[in-house]
């Protein structure tokens, strides 16, 4: 279990994380706060793994505190606000999260958050065989196959069924987007926007906010395009 704090100046939001984590049966809410300097002489006494954390706040915004912070917990990044993305990310977050945040974009984080504390804790060689991964199984129909992650250019979801193109063909999957990003190795696939995740090493080109991959145009949607430039810009 992930112990959590939420630490958010608007109550709203504080309610609405608050009614995610509660859905969530990976994480345990230790408190919330609407002042950060509150919440610092909390965490000084208490265990907590993982902080919500929104960036604009009056006293000390997020950045400062994870600068106090020195890397004693795992954040998650909430705003409403798109213009910090890239001086997030020079503290390792997990995920950034643009308000107002849906309920499936929250999991994603969650998973990431798991697989942060999973690769942490993971015996050395366990953690260089997943380094490694080279292939997935996908059921698609009455078969599961192997695809080489090598092969993969992108996904798309298609209604009920997800598909996975490569050189050759196109794969119909049952599986939904959720449990693709969660699976492919997030520092070789990066989800672009809801219907859309893409390998990094087979963009084409990138033209203003859609990325061509195979002569095929794929827009970045906003919700996205934060995380998506501070890899790219890395």
């Amino acid at each position: 279990m992930i112990k959590c704090l939420i630490i958010d100046d608007e109550p709203l939001a504080v309610q609405l994380l608050a009614d995610y984590v509660q859905k969530s049966k990976d994480l345990e809410l230790i408190n919330t706060f609407s002042n950060p300097i509150e919440a610092l002489h909390f965490l000084s006494t208490q265990q907590v793994d993982l902080l919500f954390l929104d960036i604009q706040m009056p006293e000390l915004t997020g950045i400062q505190l994870m600068k106090i912070a020195n890397g004693k917990y795992d954040f998650i990044l909430t705003t409403a606000y798109d213009q910090y993305a890239l001086d997030s990310y020079n503290f390792d977050v997990i995920d950034y999260l643009l308000k107002p945040i849906t309920l499936d974009r929250f999991m994603i984080a969650v998973e990431k958050a798991k697989k942060r504390r999973t690769s942490n804790t993971t015996p050395a060689a366990t953690t260089e065989k997943a380094i490694n991964k080279v292939y997935i199984f996908i059921k698609s129909g009455y078969k599961t196959l192997k695809i080489n992650l090598s092969d993969i250019y992108h996904l798309e979801s298609l209604g009920d069924y997800v598909a996975i193109y490569t050189a050759k063909e196109k794969i119909l999957s049952l599986e939904n987007m959720s449990h693709f990003e969660a699976t492919l190795p997030e520092e070789d696939f990066i989800r672009v926007h809801r219907s859309h995740i893409i390998a990094l090493a087979k963009i084409d080109f990138i033209e203003r906010n859609r990325i061509v991959i195979q002569e095929k145009y794929i827009p970045i949607s906003a919700s996205y395009q934060q995380a998506f430039w501070a890899r790219v810009s890395r």
